[in-house]
């Protein structure tokens, strides 16, 4: 890793961090201003279409990279389109969690995945400013040295990610260290790598829950609610009662009356016709 500090010569990069800070934090205000119904801003529509401002991020960052890589501006034009992407990226990942569940969960609990993308992308950007370099062109120990540390940070990397670290292991990439750390460290229990490696009833597993139970409340939680707002709280679901069961009459049951006895069926005469016909004739 080359750490070189040297801000005239990454002047663009601070045009682009700071376009992205500035763009993301007026961004916050002015949707919390619209939650609250507080001053002239409101949802734009076109046609009855709620308008994402991810939209005008897209728009930014299609339009500065075209003109960067078609022009290759000098300075000022080159801090020009800086600042455009930047500002772009940070209203398209402002509202990352759109793309991520196609749905408009930007106030629910899973919109909370688009402030951690911004953090983790702006920490990216203020370490590009500083110098921060994952591939030192120095190749005084040889390429093979080089190349087996590229690929053994970026396997580290993704344990930290699988293991649900998302901020070491994106950092990881710029600073090795930060992806040692992620790699071996509890994972989350709803991480992928939690549910590979921690089966249910193990040690792991409950040290996981217990270590990040769900929903507990962090310092980092108060922190983000500050800058960006705190979520919907969560509806709470009414299991419906069960219908209740008819109540059983306590009074003694009355004692069955005895049905009467039938009267004996009449003897039939069992002289056949015949026999009475020749009497009568007699």
């Amino acid at each position: 890793m080359n750490l070189t500090i040297d801000l005239e010569a990454r002047a663009a990069a601070a045009w682009m961090f700071g376009s992205f800070v500035v763009v993301f934090l007026a961004t916050r205000v002015v949707v919390r201003l619209i939650r609250a119904g507080k001053g002239p801003f409101r949802n734009q529509s076109v046609g009855g279409v709620h308008l994402h401002h991810l939209v005008w991020g897209i728009f930014l960052m299609l339009v500065a990279g075209v003109a960067e890589f078609t022009y290759s501006p000098e300075p000022p034009w080159r801090y020009v389109l800086a600042v455009a992407f930047g500002a772009g990226a940070a209203l398209a990942l402002d509202e990352f969690a759109l793309w991520l569940h196609l749905s408009d969960v930007y106030w629910e609990r899973e919109g909370r995945v688009s402030v951690d993308a911004v953090f983790v992308v702006g920490a990216l950007m203020a370490l590009l400013v500083l110098g921060f370099n994952p591939f030192d062109p120095d190749t005084a120990d040889g390429i093979t040295v080089v190349i087996g540390t590229i690929v053994l940070n970026g396997v580290l990397c993704v344990i930290a990610l699988a293991k649900g670290r998302p901020l070491l292991g994106l950092l990881g990439f710029l600073v090795p260290v930060l992806a040692l750390v992620g790699a071996v460290r509890l994972a989350r229990p709803t991480s992928p790598w939690a549910r590979w490696r921690y089966p249910e009833g193990s040690s792991k597993r409950l040290r996981s829950l217990r270590r990040f139970p769900e929903r507990e409340r962090r310092r980092w939680n108060a922190f983000v609610d500050a800058v960006a707002g705190a979520p919907n709280a969560p509806a709470e679901t009414t299991v419906p009662a069960e219908p209740a069961a008819p109540a059983e009459s306590t009074a003694p049951a009355e004692p069955a009356v005895p049905a009467a006895p039938t009267a004996p069926a009449a003897p039939t005469d069992a002289v056949p016709a015949e026999s009475r016909e020749q009497e009568g004739a007699r």
